[in-house]
C-alpha cells in the first residue's frame, strides 16, 4: 500500500518513519487496540461501527503507521447535500501523541473529504484535542448537552476550508 503522506513526526528520537495510508477491513484488530488504548471504555466503538468505518463506501479512513504498527487513525464522512464533512473519530496511541501525527491525519482527512466545511465533536474535558483543533483553524460552533457517556457535553467545532469544492 502506498503512503499518502508522511506524519511529520516531531520528537521522533527513534528515527522511525511514519506514514499515512488508507485503512481497510484487515486493520480491524489494530484499530480495536487503538480505540481501547485511546478512549474511555464507554467511548469505544462497538464491533460493527469499527467494521463500518473500515468497509463502507465513501468514507474516509486513514491510518498512521510506524514500524508496521497502527499508531493513529481518523475517520470521516461527507454530507454532500450540506457541503459538509464530519470527522467521526481521531485517535493516536498515548506514546505517540504530541508528535504531529494527529495534525497530519486531520489535514489529510480534510483534503480527502474535499468539503468547504468540516466539523467534529469532542468531549468538553478533552483539552489536548481542543487545543489541537483550535490551532488548526477550527472554531466552536455548538455544544451538545450530555452527549457522551457520563452525561458529558460535546463541543462541536467547524473549520471553513473554502478552497475545497
Amino acid at each position: 500500500m502506498m503512503a499518502l503522506s508522511d506524519c511529520q513526526e516531531r520528537n521522533n528520537e527513534a528515527g522511525k518513519a511514519c506514514s499515512i495510508l488508507t485503512a481497510d477491513w484487515r486493520d480491524y484488530t489494530q484499530l480495536n487496540r487503538l480505540e481501547k488504548a485511546s478512549f474511555r471504555r464507554e467511548d469505544n466503538w462497538p464491533f460493527w461501527d469499527l467494521i463500518g468505518i473500515l468497509t463502507l463506501p465513501g468514507l474516509v479512513r486513514l491510518k498512521a503507521m510506524v514500524d508496521g504498527q497502527m499508531v493513529g487513525f481518523i475517520g470521516g464522512e461527507r454530507e454532500v447535500g450540506k457541503r459538509l464533512g464530519w470527522i467521526t473519530t481521531l485517535a493516536v496511541l498515548p506514546d505517540y501523541r504530541r508528535r504531529g501525527i494527529a495534525r497530519a491525519l486531520l489535514s489529510q482527512a480534510e483534503d480527502e473529504l474535499a468539503m468547504p466545511r468540516v466539523r467534529l465533536s469532542v468531549r468538553a474535558s478533552n483539552t489536548g484535542a481542543i487545543q489541537l483543533y483550535k490551532s488548526t483553524g477550527y472554531q466552536q460552533v455548538d455544544r451538545w448537552g450530555k452527549y457522551y457517556a457520563g452525561s458529558e457535553d460535546a463541543l462541536v467545532f467547524e473549520k471553513l476550508t473554502s478552497s475545497r469544492s
